[in-house]
């Protein structure tokens, strides 16, 4: 369900059945002149809509404006929108905090961009997962003031972990990809990878045609994108959303 589109009643019960909420989080980047510039965040914002046929879920506004940087092309007539790291955290904590106010405990930013290098960490990831944990430590503090988890109170606060009550879990950052795709399946910038993606999730943000115009090293695998291709890769990413948002 999209958010922009639920009433209050509707939010009210998605925060009552702890319903996932999702936000597809990306960039506007350069993918060489055979694809559009928003296929990092395209790629999450239309698996979440297969998803969304499986499970409830809460689909957010997407969020465009990542560090998407100057690494591959200058953006001079090619497109790349870079917003910085220390912008997208202070953003981030506002937003994720407005969420935890409004009473979501099961928030997922989903990410696509440099996903290769996910686990070390690169500016957009890093900033909206700092960004989840301060939101996280001031929603505490608001609700239970200073010293919360030292109260006794909290005295099972380990036990409480153990079972999966964990608070720090209510907001998490995922890649669209993950490390059990290694192998499995291309992983490119605007390469076979990305571009068979977009065929099989859409197709109207390809122009094959265009490859001819490609200039760039990373695009010469594009040629053998195809459209089952992508549908395999998607099977794969849907799977492993299945498992992060249930």
């Amino acid at each position: 369900m999209r958010y922009e589109l639920m009433l209050p009643h509707q939010i009210r019960s998605a925060i009552a059945e702890n319903w996932p909420v999702a936000l597809p989080l990306g960039v506007l980047e350069y993918h060489g002149e055979h694809m559009a510039v928003g296929m990092d965040t395209l790629a999450v914002i239309k698996t979440f809509e297969l998803v969304e046929k499986e499970m409830p879920l809460v689909i957010l506004p997407p969020f465009y404006y990542g560090a998407a940087s100057y690494a591959v092309e200058k953006p001079e007539g090619n497109g790349s929108v870079q917003v910085g790291g220390p912008t997208l955290a202070a953003f981030g904590e506002e937003f994720f905090y407005s969420l935890l106010r409004i009473g979501f405990r099961n928030i997922h930013a989903v990410i696509h961009h440099q996903t290769e290098n996910f686990a070390a960490g690169m500016p957009t990831d890093l900033a909206f997962k700092a960004a989840g944990r301060q939101a996280i430590f001031r929603f505490l503090e608001k609700e239970s003031g200073e010293g919360w988890w030292g109260d006794k109170q909290m005295a099972d606060y380990y036990a409480r972990h153990e079972a999966g009550a964990n608070p720090f879990n209510w907001v998490q950052v995922h890649s669209l990809m993950g490390p059990e795709m290694f192998g499995r399946y291309p992983f490119d910038h605007a390469g076979e990878g990305e571009t068979s993606l977009m065929l099989a999730l859409c197709p109207e943000a390809v122009e094959m045609a265009r490859m001819s115009e490609n200039t760039g090293w990373y695009t010469e695998s594009a040629a053998s994108a195809s459209a089952e291709l992508g549908r395999r890769g998607v099977e794969m990413i849907l799977e492993r959303l299945r498992k992060l948002l249930r």
